[in-house]
């Protein structure tokens, strides 16, 4: 079975050629203003985002009696919100014709809209019952005073995320934290457009399985654990249609977290992988980036194989490293413009899904986590 691998530099190969210049992919092309019909009463319209990697996100309008449902509605701050009125205009709406909005994950270019549409039209948020956001997760130390802390302060959401990213990460060292423009553009937010950055609260949480009524059809909810622990997928047995977010993107292998609530967040991830290859009747896939494309199953299967062997990397690297720390195996993993707080995350989920195997055993020395082949 031949696979077109992306670039994917395992850094085993010593002195090596600088890499050459990469093929955009579909996901990095820039948003365009279209819309077009990608399913019964689905239409496809483009938010732009600046993020690396990446130039658009799809937000998806699906059509009904009572008006509409939006999918992803893109990135917080002002010059987001106007694209996005003006791709539901696009589409042929008004933004009170929004009735619910569904957030696929807790990342920001995927649940920005969703408060603000939330203020104007009284949309209803959909997520999955685990919905967390980086904001939520800081806020949860629980040596503050809660009644101190103006939650919707954007000085407050500052200062979260920069405690935050200040504790170590769970396998030893600092994390890396959002850019000073970031932080900067947070702070900024303040005053009349505070709420333009305010992390959604999810006022229809679903759990697995669940249905949902949208585009006159019943969906149902599918946990995607592994992009993020709280993805969520939505299935449309009548037609065949599935939302599936960052967990399935046609071209992108999408990032496993290391963070996760669970031991393991690996194996849930392929799991959740198995499960999109077991849909039997896809007519289309519908993802956050990039085309909507078909082969869903080819496509999980391609991603589970990418983890696979990343998976022998680190097996192949253990006698070289009988005692390696994350950092250590994330160098043998990724190519060195890759080496970050990502690509550590990465290669802990790796780590830990080969000590959840009984292959590797874990200790920590000084804080950092070491892994030693199990004898």
């Amino acid at each position: 079975m031949q696979h077109h691998h992306h670039p994917d530099p395992s850094g085993t190969d010593g002195a090596r050629e600088p890499d050459p210049p990469r093929t955009p992919k579909q996901e990095q092309e820039p948003a365009s203003d279209d819309v077009s019909e990608v399913a019964p009463g689905i239409l496809r319209t483009q938010l732009p985002i600046s993020m690396p990697g990446l130039g658009h996100v799809n937000c998806y309008v699906l059509e009904d009696e009572r008006g509409v449902a939006v999918v992803d509605p893109g990135l917080p701050g002002q010059e987001s919100w106007d694209h996005l009125v003006d791709r539901v205009a696009r589409a042929g709406f008004a933004v009170e014709d929004v009735h619910t909005v569904v957030v696929t994950h807790s990342h920001p270019d995927h649940f920005g809209g969703a408060m603000r549409l939330r203020q104007e039209s009284g949309a209803e948020i959909v997520t999955h019952e685990t919905f967390r956001t980086i904001f939520d997760t800081a806020d949860l130390d629980d040596h503050e005073d809660s009644e101190e802390l103006d939650v919707n302060s954007a000085d407050d959401r500052a200062a979260a995320m920069e405690r935050w990213f200040s504790e170590p990460s769970p396998w030893g060292g600092r994390r890396a934290g959002p850019s000073p423009e970031f932080l900067e553009r947070i702070r900024g937010a303040d005053g009349s457009t505070g709420s333009i950055f305010a992390t959604p609260r999810p006022t229809r949480p679903l759990v697995d399985g669940q249905t949902i009524k949208l585009a006159r059809r019943e969906w149902v909810a599918m946990h995607t654990p592994g992009h993020t622990y709280d993805h969520l997928c939505l299935y449309d047995p009548e037609f065949g249609v599935v939302l599936t977010g960052d967990h399935v993107l046609p071209s992108i292998t999408p990032h496993i977290s290391g963070m996760a609530p669970e031991a393991d967040p690996l194996d849930l991830f392929f799991g959740s992988l198995r499960r999109m290859a077991e849909i039997t009747d896809v007519s289309i896939a519908l993802p956050a980036h990039g085309h909507p494309f078909v082969d869903l199953r080819g496509r999980a299967e391609h991603i589970i194989e990418h983890h696979e062997e990343r998976l022998d990397v680190i097996r192949n690297a253990v006698p070289d490293l009988p005692n390696g720390t994350v950092a250590a195996f994330m160098r043998v993993l990724f190519s060195e413009r890759s080496w970050g707080e990502m690509a550590e995350s990465e290669t802990y989920a790796h780590l830990e899904h080969l000590r959840e195997r009984g292959e590797l055993e874990r200790h920590f020395d000084e804080g950092m986590a070491h892994y030693t082949p199990v004898e």
